[in-house]
């Protein structure tokens, strides 16, 4: 297992030299760049605008550009957002830990209800229960995030019970322990419920799609036939080998870390990566691209990385060389 993992790192770095370079040569294939919105205030003077172009190269050719990028990408220096007058370490580094809470509530409250639903709909196939939560999942498929975001947001406002919006309340500096905890825990409710509703509903079905599946293969009839416990044979045999595609699925989702959360943190005032990355790309802020879309990156290798580990720790028949 430790081969693999120094295999799949070291085969991860052209993957993302790749993804760079593409993103790279895009972003200078829209019509200006952010130095343009400058030119337009009469404060700032062409000379200005031509020193930072020459201090960041900024005036050479885009794989020229893209070469110096790589060069300061290797002494861990992302580079400088213009739009936040600050390096792009420092802005993803205050960003990170934001999103990553948001993301993983979400993906604990996902999975905490889908796979026992899943599984409870395949034991109890047509039943009253399977056809209610049949229709929660297409309802849940259905409503789009922002929908379903400005709905909680807006009962929200009318019964005071949890906040409008944003991480923390004001004078959150000046909170006891618990309370700060007890805040963020308030404010993370409806983002992280919307962005977990959706993934509930499709992975109730898939799980409940793959537990039906392994239900009718013969070992399963087996251990029935043995005298086994239904609980025993449905937990502990089938549930074991219908979850190993759900496995696969978590690694992506791990991965699609910044698309998924993107628009739900834009309208809850969230502040994570998703929101900023959208704010770099409208202003055109090069590096701050760049940066965001490095992490995005990462978290899609680390995702499947860590899907495939998890898929050979729970299935001992996996071997990976």
């Amino acid at each position: 297992m430790t081969t693999y993992v120094i295999r799949r790192l070291l085969i991860s770095i052209p993957l993302l030299l790749a993804i760079s370079f593409i993103t790279f040569m895009f972003i200078h294939l829209a019509p200006g760049d952010y130095f343009d919105q400058l030119r337009l205030n009469p404060q700032i003077s062409e000379e200005m605008i031509k020193k930072y172009e020459s201090q960041y190269h900024l005036d050479k050719p885009p794989i020229i550009q893209y070469g110096y990028w790589l060069k300061n990408l290797i002494r861990l220096d992302l580079g400088y957002s213009f739009v936040k007058m600050s390096p792009v370490t420092k802005v993803l580094r205050a960003r990170i830990f934001n999103t990553l809470i948001l993301s993983l509530a979400s993906l604990l409250f996902a999975w905490l209800f889908a796979i026992p639903i899943g599984t409870y709909c395949a034991v109890h196939q047509y039943s009253w229960g399977d056809k209610v939560f049949a229709s929660l999942s297409f309802f849940g498929i259905s409503i789009p995030n922002f929908f379903l975001a400005l709905l909680l947001l807006y009962l929200a406002s009318l019964t005071g019970i949890l906040p409008t919006g944003g991480m923390t309340s004001v004078g959150y500096e000046d909170f006891s322990l618990l309370a700060k905890g007890w805040d963020l825990l308030k404010h993370l409710i409806i983002p992280a419920f919307v962005i977990g509703t959706s993934a509930v509903a499709g992975l109730q079905r898939l799980m409940r799609g793959n537990m039906l599946e392994v239900l009718r293969e013969q070992y399963i009839t087996t251990a029935r036939a043995k005298g086994l416990p239904e609980g025993r044979v449905v937990y502990r045999h089938a549930l074991r080998n219908a979850i190993n595609p759900m496995i696969t699925i978590f690694g992506f989702q791990l991965g699609g870390i910044l698309s998924g959360a993107a628009l739900t943190e834009i309208i809850t005032s969230w502040p994570g990566l998703g929101s900023m990355m959208l704010e770099a790309v409208r202003s055109q802020d090069l590096f701050l691209v760049m940066g965001g879309m490095l992490m995005g990156g990462i978290l899609l290798i680390v995702g499947n990385l860590c899907a495939d580990i998890l898929l050979a720790w729970s299935d001992p028949r996996i071997q990976y060389r």
